[in-house]
């Protein structure tokens, strides 16, 4: 029960379609009729993927008290392997070729000694197979916050987190919409009609060795602005280090932020590597400027939030603005359901405010004052560069 105790990660997705007001006992039917646990062992390998009712692995159980929280569907999906997996299956082919080839000159196997070994490792894989030796199952917690119309994934496997979205899709008859920093800037640019000035804009070069152009890691199918998220990390690493930690918010609250715990960093070419640093306060650390000098872009950092006396402690992966060991602060006076209610609100604020300081660079990013800023910003990167622009004397 992640999303309702301990520290929690997240993927997120955007609901669209019919959504409900409220949950009613009608999406609990729902759950019921996709429940997962009727997994069967056959002599096929095969992936089962159902609902649970959350609090553990076998939990079959639906209640509107225990599963509908302060207006958030909370439940679970498990998914149910029985698969061999493919060392095992390369170790067994090569066990069949060494017996078959044993008395070959060199001990190479021929073409009908190759079918012949297949043929038993498939024989092999269909008994073990329906033995259920090979059973395996996951547990993941998922959300459905209808009042955000925001579905958490509890996990980060991208093909469990499919799975998850593919069984709401067929059970509710929604369409989730991955929640990317390109999408979140989408969505900003749409809400106060900057569409044209974003699809304007194009990868910084915030110094020499950065390519200006699409990372190597970026997704080459997506055409939204994803490099946007490593742009937002080095703003902010800037930000809090030459400026002021406290940065004013479009609704007109404030945050205040601290670069925490970890940092990685990776050449956008690809060239130069990739380097993970660990550190109470990583960006202070020499060789973190040195990464960047180097042309290399933030791609995930554990930051300290603070905004409403609020404090938020996480990791946030660049492009994709995935959220991992995030710990939220317990409201000690709460009691009862209110412990569980308090809970729903902490993440609603969590992703409310790391959302609004990503929409703050947006404005940024996409107004006249960015050239400058950029300007700024690479000259904290290599000082010796606004050096050599000074006026003689």
């Amino acid at each position: 029960m992640a999303f309702l105790a301990g520290s929690l990660g997240f993927e997120r997705f955007q609901v669209n379609g019919d959504q409900p007001a409220e949950f009613t006992q009608e999406h609990l039917d729902i759950l019921e009729g996709l429940t997962s646990g009727k997994f069967e062992a056959t002599s096929e390998e095969t992936s089962q993927i159902g609902f649970l009712g959350g609090q553990h692995l076998f939990d079959q159980s639906y209640d509107l008290g225990k599963n509908v929280i302060h207006g958030a569907l909370h439940c679970a999906i498990r998914i149910d392997t029985n698969q061999i997996p493919s060392a095992i299956r390369k170790a067994w082919l090569q066990m069949e070729l060494n017996a078959l080839t044993a008395e070959n000159p060199e001990r190479r196997p021929t073409k009908s000694q190759r079918q012949e070994a297949k043929d038993a490792v498939e024989a092999r894989c269909e008994m073990e197979v329906k033995s259920g030796k090979y059973h395996r199952m996951a547990q993941f917690p998922i959300l459905w916050d209808a009042q955000s119309s925001i579905f958490y994934f509890g996990g980060s496997s991208p093909t469990a987190c499919t799975h998850a979205a593919d069984l709401m899709e067929r059970g509710f008859g929604i369409e989730l919409e991955r929640i990317t920093v390109g999408k979140l800037a989408q969505n900003w640019a749409t809400r106060n009609n900057q569409v044209e000035a974003l699809e304007s804009i194009s990868p910084a070069i915030f110094h020499p060795s950065h390519p200006g152009c699409e990372a190597h890691w970026s997704n080459a199918d997506s055409r939204l602005p994803d490099y946007l998220g490593n742009e937002f990390l080095l703003w902010l690493w800037h930000n809090t280090e030459t400026d002021s930690d406290t940065i004013a918010l479009t609704d007109g609250s404030e945050v205040t932020a601290m670069f925490a715990k970890n940092l990685v960093l990776e050449c956008p070419l690809g060239e130069s590597g990739k380097e993970s640093i660990s550190s109470e306060i990583p960006t202070k650390l020499p060789e973190a400027m040195e990464a960047i000098r180097s042309g290399k872009m933030p791609r995930k950092a554990g930051l300290v939030l603070v905004r409403f006396g609020q404090q938020y402690d996480l990791t946030l992966q660049a492009e994709s603005f995935s959220i991992s060991g995030a710990k939220l602060q317990a409201d000690k006076e709460a009691q009862g359901a209110e412990v569980l209610e308090s809970r729903i609100d902490a993440i609603r604020t969590l992703n409310e405010t790391v959302d609004l300081l990503f929409e703050s660079f947006c404005k940024l990013r996409v107004s006249k004052e960015w050239d400058r800023r950029l300007e700024t910003i690479s000259h904290w990167i290599a000082p010796h560069r606004a050096a050599k622009k000074r006026p003689a004397a």
